[in-house]
């Protein structure tokens, strides 16, 4: 049975959910693992936008957004409520995770300020976190936000564990403890042409 090409990098949030939703559906790809300062011809071919996720099935249709492997993998889409949540996430807050991890390519404002800015993304899944986004166990929206909200926590680690964020940072540690965590963050050699890929997970 054929069996869809997933590109990939292992420390990309963005490549990151699509590998958890793939684990934890029970699906599997081969992967082609990517350096990102040397991205195979073979990859931009299909994708030119050049970055990683990028899923090729069996077919020849390309999967370029990490969101859209998620779907496919769990053969579902999400309510409308967390399809907001999830916006959130790409959106106002990525952006102020970039700014405060790379603050110094930002200068307008500190560090602390952008900080500030996440913070009221961590607020609201303080809020929600009962003890996940999807309930009893984590699922669909948990794996689509966390791998963010990892990096963010991992600017200033010290100012995170005391940060008033006890829900956040109990369901970020349960996540980096998991065997899920642990099967997606497997390292693999870079993919090179005609090599054979393995099956991921």
């Amino acid at each position: 049975m054929l069996q869809p090409i997933l590109y990939s990098f292992r420390r990309c949030p963005y490549a990151m959910r699509a590998r958890l939703a793939i684990a934890d559906a029970g699906q599997s790809v081969l992967l082609r693992e990517v350096v990102l300062r040397s991205k195979p011809a073979e990859m931009l071919e299909v994708s030119p936008k050049g970055t990683v996720p990028v899923m090729v099935m069996p077919d020849g249709v390309v999967i370029e957004q990490s969101f859209e492997i998620m779907e496919w993998a769990y053969e579902e889409s999400l309510d409308e409520t967390s399809l907001a949540l999830v916006a959130r996430n790409d959106g106002p807050f990525k952006q102020a995770l970039d700014r405060y991890k790379y603050a110094d390519r930002y200068p307008e404002f500190s560090q602390q300020h952008y900080r500030e800015q996440g913070e009221e993304f961590l607020a609201e899944l303080e809020g929600l976190l009962s003890p996940n986004l999807s309930g009893a166990d984590m699922g669909f929206v948990d794996y689509a936000i966390v791998p963010f909200v990892r990096q963010f926590a991992g600017v200033d680690e010290d100012w995170f564990a005391s940060a008033p964020y006890p829900r956040v940072r109990d369901w970020l540690t349960r996540f980096v403890n998991s065997e899920l965590f642990e099967t997606v963050m497997g390292k693999y050699p870079q993919w090179l042409a005609g090599d054979r890929e393995p099956i991921f997970p």
